[in-house]
């Protein structure tokens, strides 16, 4: 199989869809490789590592979405990439479909197979491809959080771990998933007195297993979380509902009551947020401040560190990647009923019951579209 990788044009976007390694595995098991001139060089991989490994270089986009069979990419492709996906394609990336349905429609229109790294199960039904990047944001975010609430940068001025004879800051989880889990591994670690939030008590029991008595422990309902956000410094939203949009758990109201210069991280965002005061932003313009609270709510949070990024997403998901390659992706979704359900757009029908949802489209069920 013809196997492309372009170079990603979203703002700031510096992971690349293979890295050398990958690249290598696949030419050795007789696929065509073609990597975008520079498409690596935001990582530190050249034009010539690709080639070492077996690839051969496109010196533009064009080329590489009109010559191949499978797209690998990271993020969701701009319209400008859209316009240049075609029937029979297969693209394998990151969706968020839920959030953008003027995406899931120029992804029906252009006929393409599209599966979605967010949606991709394993045996347990947990989200394999989701989880490394998921992990990688919950330890960003509590970064970011923590330097946000320097006063420079618009914050109360507070430092996570606090001082001798000071407090430390609060720091409220809402959701104890990946994206929760690491994000209260890296506040702990800071000296951040933490509260998650989940509506799970079996999730919780787990986390308070793993981290102790430190850890403090609510389930989620609306009067938990408006009581646990009004006294926090830091708020990071890591709610998720594979495929659908995230619920908007945090009102604009409980936001008006927050103290200022708090700060609410929204790792949500991709599926569309979970504040109500969440919008979209990106590296160039990551802040904006709404009823004295510093938001942020970068789309894509673990392309702030691409390189520890790329690599671990290439390790989740490579195997997948080799199973659309050596057998074509109706085969391939036949004999791996966790990859179908990574699978979004088929023949300009939306096949993910929770998307179809989200996008206000009619779902076609995908074992139905690939039989037929």
């Amino acid at each position: 199989m013809k196997i492309g990788v372009p170079k990603e044009i979203k703002t700031h976007e510096y992971r690349v869809g293979l890295v050398p390694s990958s690249v290598k595995e696949l030419v050795s098991r007789g696929h065509q490789v073609q990597i975008e001139h520079n498409a690596g060089v935001g990582i530190g991989i050249s034009d010539e590592e690709f080639v070492s490994c077996g690839a051969s270089i496109a010196f533009d986009a064009d080329s590489i979405f009109a010559t191949s069979d499978l797209i690998i990419k990271v993020k969701e492709p701009q319209p400008v990439e859209c316009a240049k996906l075609r029937p029979q394609q297969i693209l394998f990336t990151f969706l968020h479909l839920a959030a953008d349905p003027k995406l899931a429609q120029l992804l029906m229109a252009s006929q393409v197979t599209a599966f979605a790294y967010e949606t991709v199960t394993d045996a347990n039904g947990h989200l394999p491809l989701l989880a490394p990047m998921s992990e990688v944001a919950g330890r960003i975010a509590v970064q970011n959080g923590a330097h946000l609430l320097e006063r420079p940068q618009g914050g109360r001025g507070v430092l996570l771990g606090g001082a001798t004879g000071v407090a430390a800051a609060q720091v409220t989880i809402l959701g104890g998933g990946v994206v929760g889990a690491n994000s209260i591994q890296v506040a702990l670690g800071m000296g951040a007195d933490v509260t998650v939030l989940d509506k799970s008590v079996a999730r919780l029991t787990e986390l308070s297993q793993r981290f102790g008595s430190s850890l403090k422990t609510i389930v989620s309902t609306e009067a938990n979380v408006h009581a646990a956000v009004l006294n926090s410094d830091l708020v990071i939203g890591a709610v998720l509902v594979p495929g659908a949009a995230a619920p908007k758990i945090v009102s604009k109201a409980t936001v008006k009551q927050m103290l200022p210069g708090s700060v609410l991280i929204d790792v949500a965002i991709d599926q569309g947020g979970c504040f109500e005061t969440s919008k979209p932003t990106n590296f160039d313009n990551p802040t904006y401040t709404e009823f004295g609270v510093l938001h942020q709510c970068v789309t894509n949070l673990p392309g702030a560190v691409p390189r520890t990024s790329a690599f671990a997403l290439n390790n989740a998901t490579l195997p997948y990647i080799i199973e659309l390659a050596d057998k074509g992706y109706k085969q391939a979704c036949m004999e791996d009923t966790n990859l179908m359900a990574g699978l979004n757009v088929c023949q300009g029908k939306i096949t993910h019951a929770a998307v179809a949802q989200a996008v206000q489209q009619t779902y076609a069920e995908a074992i139905k579209v690939l039989q037929a």
